[in-house]
């Protein structure tokens, strides 16, 4: 097949768009989507400080390049990355060994912090006990220290990979669970006491398409799959979505699409912020989740 825009030789179809595109004109529809929601969301202002969640994985690694191709000419930006080693054996060290590749090779400050410099514990060990979800305790301790981290770089923002894939599975939750909290706290530009707001540049792009972009543009891409990920139940979901785009294209931007035409009825959400007793990190009790799952309370 030809490419629509050029005539080249395609190397990817769009379902959902009805299009055929060569190398080129793939990465720039990629980039344009980053763009247009940067520049929609206010995602970047002038003069700040963005800290790249940067796992290794597939997502922020073209989080952290596709940032690093847009801005590298503005003095007025600095972007720096922040790694997380939860302490799972035959699978991070070998995303960490991407990590810090690419900041290497982009010359970006990088900072890796573990769960055992900040809890005396690992992922393995923890989930070795089950009397947690692994994917729930990871998913809360990783998202205090990245916030903790992010704060002691002075940092303005938190970028994180989320995709289109991402990003409806979480409304599609959300909204099976009726949890309006949540739906309002996804708003982008929502602000937190404690929290550093968090920007998703990547939630326009599905996630095959942001793993063929890392390909084309020779970035060091994980086919790792982490170890406790088959426990979670966003795979559930995600297979009910993946399997209901085959037959009707363009399912996972309706969500996004109907998400954001909702939005304007959501008030910013209003959970009121505390800082732990134990902690002193933000958090919806007096005893903060984190807290929480590791016993402290």
């Amino acid at each position: 097949m030809k490419c629509q825009r050029c005539g080249k030789s395609a190397i990817i179809y769009q379902k959902y768009s009805n299009a055929h595109l060569c190398k080129s004109h793939f990465i720039d529809d990629v980039e344009r989507k980053i763009k247009r929601d940067i520049r929609k969301f206010k995602m970047v202002g002038r003069g700040e400080k963005i800290a790249v969640a940067l796992s290794g994985g597939k997502d922020s690694i073209a989080l952290l390049y596709v940032l690093h191709k847009i801005f590298h000419d503005r003095p007025d930006l600095e972007f720096m990355a922040v790694s997380i080693d939860e302490g799972i054996k035959g699978y991070r060290e070998h995303t960490l060994e991407h990590a810090i590749k690419l900041t290497n090779e982009l010359g970006i400050k990088h900072i890796i912090r573990s769960f055992d410099e900040e809890f005396g514990t690992t992922m393995d060990i923890l989930a070795a006990k089950k009397e947690h979800a692994a994917c729930t305790l990871c998913g809360v301790l990783r998202k205090n220290i990245l916030n903790k981290a992010a704060r002691e770089l002075c940092a303005d923002k938190i970028a994180i990979g989320h995709n289109l894939d991402d990003e409806s599975q979480t409304i599609l939750m959300n909204y099976m669970r009726g949890d309006i909290d949540r739906l309002k706290r996804m708003l982008p530009g929502t602000i937190q006491k404690g929290m550093v707001p968090r920007i998703k540049p990547l939630r326009s792009i599905p996630e095959k398409e942001v793993a063929l972009y890392g390909f084309l543009n020779y970035l060091p891409l994980s086919t790792d799959e982490c170890t406790y990920a088959t426990s979670a139940l966003r795979n559930e979901i995600r297979d009910i979505l993946n399997n209901y785009e085959i037959n009707h294209p363009g399912t996972k931007y309706s969500l996004l699409g109907g998400y954001e035409s909702i939005s304007e009825f959501l008030r910013p959400a209003d959970t009121q912020i505390v800082f732990c007793k134990k902690c002193n990190e933000p958090g919806s009790e007096m005893i903060c989740k984190t807290c929480r799952l590791l016993g402290r309370g």
